[in-house]
């Protein structure tokens, strides 16, 4: 390194730093000025055949098209609250608090049953009140019946896609910031529909044919434990790799909620079962063998 360059370089460090002072200052006020209620995700039973999830996407861009628009799913069997109600439990945990959801599983749509905004810890559901935000209620602070028409498409709504004319523009709207009092009218959080599951059966099944239960994990941490499932005994393992291709076995999934599954294949296909179908949880207690 020759003198000058040993000269400069006192220079060129603190014009890394400055820079790097500077990069972390405009990412601060980024995070101060761009509002956390610009993301919304969408959830819905629509699949991709149709229009229907693109034409929603095109009413959030015509009101605000700087609003990031994340796709939860909208493949969930038809009409099916349960899907909808555990996979958007499952998902809304992972995103910035304040996010706008917006869940469209709705067989009563046009119906008697209201459309509703849910203000929770977590951020703003919007969707049907038919049970599917069941699992957010306990947090819920606020909630509103929407029936201010200037925050729709439009005031003739039809009667079959309110996804389109009434709960995409809406959540667009409120994640622009406008304030949830603005979009409805206060209703009593007692009287939102919630769904209820009795205790240890299946509240979902994936793709893959796995039967998730209500089980947490928890309650077979450091367990010997099986499940009684269309009258079979089900091993508790860790891993689906546990047991041979084609073999039943039952483990705690990501979500944190003991499942049954097939190495390889549908536990749904082999057992039969289906949403809110009875599994019976085993404990076996340690015999002397196993202590200490």
């Amino acid at each position: 390194m020759s003198k000058g360059q040993v000269k400069d370089l006192p220079l060129a460090i603190f014009r890394w730093l400055f820079l790097d002072f500077l990069c972390l200052l405009l990412t601060d006020l980024v995070r101060e000025t761009v509002p956390n209620l610009s993301l919304l995700t969408l959830l819905s039973d629509f699949g991709l055949q149709d229009p229907y999830v693109g034409v929603m996407k095109g009413v959030i861009a015509t009101i605000n098209p700087a609003i990031q628009v994340v796709d939860l799913t909208h493949e969930l069997p038809p009409q099916n609250l349960l899907a909808a109600r555990f996979c958007l439990t499952s998902a809304v945990s992972y995103f910035p608090t304040g996010t706008v959801h917006v869940a469209v599983v709705d067989p009563g749509v046009g119906g008697n049953r209201r459309p509703v905004a849910i203000q929770t810890e977590c951020g703003i559901l919007v969707g049907p009140d038919n049970g599917i935000f069941s699992n957010f209620l306990s947090q819920a602070t606020t909630a509103v019946v929407l029936d201010q028409p200037k925050f729709w498409r439009t005031s003739n709504l039809s009667n079959t896609f309110h996804g389109r004319d009434l709960f995409a523009p809406v959540g667009a709207h409120l994640a622009m910031g406008i304030a949830l009092q603005a979009v409805g009218t206060a209703i009593n959080l007692a009287s939102l529909v919630c769904l209820t599951l009795h205790k240890n059966c299946i509240q979902h099944i994936d793709r893959f044919g796995n039967l998730i239960t209500t089980i947490r994990g928890e309650q077979v941490v450091n367990q010997t434990w099986s499940v009684l499932a269309a009258g079979q005994i089900i091993k508790g393992e860790v891993t689906y790799s546990s047991v041979s291709s084609g073999q039943l076995l039952a483990l705690v999934g990501s979500h944190g909620f003991v499942e049954i599954a097939c190495n390889a294949g549908s536990a749904q296909q082999r057992l039969g079962l289906t949403w809110g179908d009875s599994i019976t949880l085993q404990l076996t207690a340690p015999s002397s063998n196993d202590v200490d």
